[in-house]
């Protein structure tokens, strides 16, 4: 018998998680249903219709919010998983590294504070120093706290994988440079996508900094959709809502197959 026969033999266990999986995909099943309803009135239903997706597709001011948001994103990520493969190859296989748990916390630093805080000290310092370009701006910062996110699987697949055959490569007078690139990095390759992907993501869904550090033609599409949500919620932001929504999901689908392929 396996551990998860053992699992679903207990008493409420299956109702319970018929339960939370309710809870947690109901919301998000009647904004992906509303955005297809053909009223303006969210709440009452006129019949099927893609014409808010029609609208949102058309709309210059969200096809702006999403273009510096994919601009911002891909940037921050490619810069952020450079520097965390970097810091995971220190202080994963590192010799004779000190302050290796110092190093280590200084990385996660970004996910151990609220963002708000750094948000606010990011805002001040840009203050300081006088930058002034938006774009600039929100590439350093949301490089800043993708950082840790693209860390964490590249550390843990480091970690699983078995230093001999590094030793080996090095053994078969191999440069440190091509025995990582032969042999280091395709093993550790899942690892760095999903670190890469999971700082996309983050990137993308910024809310918090991307607000503070909002300026002229800098507004990313969650700073965009909450302007919509001051004026009401209409079919239109469903629509958005789902379109983002689908984009996650085939991003996080990706990163699965891949792994699972590895």
């Amino acid at each position: 018998m396996n551990s998860g026969s053992d699992v679903r033999r207990y008493p409420g266990f299956g109702l319970f998680s018929i339960l939370f999986f309710v809870y947690l995909y109901l919301p998000i099943s009647v904004v992906v249903f509303y955005s297809f309803n053909a009223n303006r009135i969210v709440s009452n239903w006129g019949g099927f219709s893609l014409h808010w997706y029609t609208a949102a597709l058309s709309n210059s001011a969200l096809v702006s919010a999403v273009k510096t948001s994919l601009i911002v994103a891909t940037i921050a990520t490619t810069i952020a998983t450079i520097v965390a493969l970097m810091a995971a190859l220190v202080i994963v296989r590192g010799r004779d590294v000190r302050f290796r748990r110092v190093s280590e916390t200084i990385v996660n630093l970004p996910l151990l504070l609220p963002e708000i805080v750094v948000a606010v000290a990011t805002l001040i310092l840009f203050s300081q120093i006088g930058l002034s370009n938006g774009i600039l701006k929100l590439i350093i910062a949301h490089t800043t706290f993708c950082i840790p996110f693209a860390f964490l699987p590249i550390r843990a697949r480091l970690q699983g994988m078995d230093a001999d055959l590094e030793e080996a490569a090095r053994d078969l007078y191999a440069s440190s440079w091509v025995a990582f690139r032969r042999v280091t990095l395709p093993l550790i390759l899942p690892g760095v996508f999903s670190g890469a992907m999971l700082a996309f993501v983050i990137s993308m869904d910024d809310f918090i900094t991307s607000n503070l550090l909002n300026s002229g033609g800098a507004t990313t599409l969650p700073v965009y959709i909450f302007s919509l949500i001051k004026q009401g919620v209409s079919p239109q932001l469903n629509a958005i809502s789902t379109l983002i929504m689908l984009a996650s999901v085939v991003l996080a689908t990706l990163a699965f197959l891949v792994q699972r392929k590895k």
